[in-house]
């Protein structure tokens, strides 16, 4: 006997349910290199995120059952009221506690991994992304734009500088930050080039309005663009308008759409609360895609009523987000996905998720029969990455699965 294991009678390989390799990640023109130590980081994040979710998740319910749930009952002497007083309770818990620490943690180690990658080689990606996008109108810069507080007093999601600063002009390395890191926060859930929420729209609006063919699209608050392309692949002969505030977004996201050779995209600075530059019934489909928590109140009733306007007759506004917290949902969910907004950077999040956005939408000058409410998951190659609607598991915000709320006007 040698020592070595015996292969030949080991039994069957084990099955794997967990994130892909960071390596099959899509690359484009300007993603950010990375070096064998910083892959390795971000595959024990994605790993950690999913045993978090998958694993430690599960137990925290079964913590606030068997526990902390109980006891709040024997103490007040009835059940909790609302979500606020089951998370109250929650924090009392040394199993929430220990998920809680463990979930901040990755996240802070995301951002600070994937700031770390971008910033050593900022220049290189400025001077690409300035290459690809300096030529044509492609992408047009507000400098003068103020850029809203619910934007520039918070670090969203911990993501030093939000999606505005920049280190030095012509700054992309916040967006290559976010770029780079988005497999590790969702365990590659959305796919190689982290589009899966944009792709899963096309397929919804292809089944459900199998007829409509717009000819000019919004997408409030894009971002780099990553949902937004592959909207505007499935109808190329559309003009599409990528809107954000962040100019270290937009220069990024315009020389990535032009890498992966998406030509129909205009990336511009605005704020989606005024729209005034465009005239009434300018596009025939308006979209946000897990933009609207990160928003005031004040901003959202202005992009509602600002959509309303700029949609032409028989458009559609589709906004794509996290459930909100209506009566039948579990007071447990509801704390648990309360998380984002206490220890997560989203101030928004508790507030907007318990809105009525029917009567919002009302309010804009939608009719209420023309509402729309549905879900979507994400669609990724299912050859190499996780499929959402596959997952019966759920994190209460991680999940690459959505509801739709939007309307026809």
């Amino acid at each position: 006997m040698d020592g070595s294991p015996d292969l030949k009678n080991a039994g069957p390989a084990q099955s794997y349910s967990g994130p892909p390799d960071y390596r099959v990640v899509g690359r484009h023109g300007v993603f950010p290199e990375t070096s064998h130590d910083e892959i390795a980081r971000f595959n024990f994040l994605a790993h950690m995120n999913r045993h978090l979710s998958t694993r430690i998740m599960p137990a925290v319910k079964t913590a606030w059952e068997r526990r902390a749930g109980p006891a709040f009952e024997t103490r007040e002497s009835r059940a909790p009221k609302d979500r606020h007083e089951v998370r109250k309770a929650l924090l009392q818990d040394p199993y929430y506690q220990a998920w809680s620490a463990l979930r901040r943690a990755t996240m802070e180690q995301r951002q600070q991994a994937g700031r770390w990658i971008a910033l050593r080689q900022a220049e290189i990606l400025s001077a690409k992304v300035d290459g690809l996008t300096k030529a044509g109108d492609r992408l047009e810069l507000d400098p003068a734009l103020p850029i809203p507080r619910y934007v520039s007093a918070v670090d969203h999601h911990c993501m030093p500088g939000s999606y505005h600063r920049e280190v030095f002009p012509g700054d992309v390395s916040g967006a290559a930050n976010y770029d780079s890191g988005i497999f590790a926060t969702t365990g590659g859930a959305l796919g190689r080039f982290s589009d899966g929420g944009g792709h899963a729209v096309v397929k919804w609006v292809r089944k459900t309005l199998p007829d409509f063919r717009p000819h000019r699209i919004l997408d409030i608050g894009a971002n780099l663009g990553q949902n937004v392309l592959p909207i505007a692949q499935a109808f190329p002969d559309a003009e599409v308008i990528a809107l954000d505030v962040g100019a270290p977004m937009l220069r990024y996201g315009a020389a990535r759409a032009k890498s992966l050779g998406v030509e129909n995209v205009r990336f511009v600075q605005g704020d989606g609360s005024d729209l005034s530059r465009w005239a009434n019934g300018s596009f025939d489909w308006v979209q946000t895609t897990m933009t609207l928590h990160e928003l005031s109140l004040t901003s959202i009733k202005a992009i509602f009523a600002e959509t309303f306007r700029v949609l032409s007759h028989g458009g559609i506004v589709l906004h794509v987000e996290q459930p909100q917290y209506a009566a039948d949902m579990p007071l447990f969910e509801q704390a648990m996905r309360d998380w984002d907004a206490f220890y997560n950077n989203e101030p928004f999040w508790s507030t907007m998720h318990e809105l009525d956005l029917d009567g919002f939408m009302v309010e804009a000058g939608f009719d209420r029969a023309k509402l729309i409410h549905d879900g979507v998951t994400a669609v990724v190659d299912k050859d190499v990455f996780p499929d959402a609607a596959d997952d019966e598991g759920e994190d209460y915000g991680r999940k690459a699965a959505w509801h739709v709320i939007g309307a026809v006007k």
